[in-house]
């Protein structure tokens, strides 16, 4: 695929990994809402009937966990964090099966840890393995490992994960879902605040400006360093609303949706 330079380009991007943040699929006491894990296979349903093969990094299997085991905190020892993610990742993917289902489409569960980036022959493993299902038809519902990983190896970020499975599958386009429209100038709570619609370059000046002005919000800082991950990969990335209605099909169509990053030029 020729690289992607500017939005209408967007439409010619074959492999996407498409990552969901926890916040778009669960609900306010933490359960995972049914209504928008619906609103979000039926968006990418949209796009995966074209064709398209579509790689899905998702959050939520500790929001489950929480809604399942009736906690309104969450933990914040490691060990507590990976029980509550066994019992939400079970929940997770049983729900994906389900809906998916509903159109007619197979899904696999692929659980990663930082290993599987750094042992080549476990990175191999994971190359194979993708493109094998890719290749039936399969959308790959890719988490990490959390019921195992330590402190000292896991990626800790699905937003870095997401980064990694795209470059280690050499997608087209990495687009991250969340609460959040995109990359904003200033708090993004405020009203006075704009989307940055285009960033053709992530610089140290941006994720700096960024850091300060999300404090945290919409956990935007490891968005944008996911974005840098791919894009100084040859891959494009998009940061947009999961809320947005048929958000996947608007990006693809070259819509000025949430913020786009450009591959960096060869």
């Amino acid at each position: 695929m020729k690289t992607i330079r500017s939005r209408k380009d967007l439409g010619k991007a074959k492999r996407i990994v498409v990552k969901i943040g926890t916040k778009s699929l669960t609900d306010e006491k933490h359960r995972l809402d049914e209504k928008k894990v619906r609103k979000f296979v039926e968006d990418v349903m949209v796009i995966r009937k074209t064709g398209r093969e579509i790689l899905i990094v998702s959050s939520g299997a500790i929001g489950a966990g929480m809604g399942k085991l009736g906690m309104e905190k969450k933990p914040k020892k490691l060990s507590a964090l990976q029980a509550v993610a066994a019992v939400g990742q079970g929940i997770l993917m049983q729900t994906y099966e389900k809906i998916f289902g509903e159109h007619g489409q197979v899904v696999a569960q692929m659980l990663l840890s930082a290993e599987d980036f750094v042992n080549p022959e476990r990175y191999r493993n994971f190359k194979n393995t993708a493109t094998t299902l890719l290749k039936w038809g399969v959308i790959p519902i890719i988490n990490e490992n959390d019921t195992v990983a330590t402190e000292e190896i896991r990626v800790g970020d699905n937003d870095i994960l997401s980064a990694y499975v795209a470059k280690g599958v050499k997608a087209d386009l990495l687009v991250l879902l969340s609460d959040v429209d995109g990359v904003y100038l200033g708090d993004p709570r405020k009203p006075e605040s704009s989307i940055i619609s285009l960033v053709e370059r992530v610089t140290p000046q941006i994720e700096r400006a960024v850091f300060r002005s999300s404090k945290g919000f919409g956990g935007m800082f490891t968005k944008v360093q996911a974005a840098r991950t791919v894009t100084e990969a040859g891959i494009a990335a998009v940061i947009a609303n999961s809320g947005e209605r048929d958000v996947l099909r608007r990006i693809l169509e070259g819509e000025e949706v949430g913020t786009l990053f450009l591959p960096r030029r060869e």
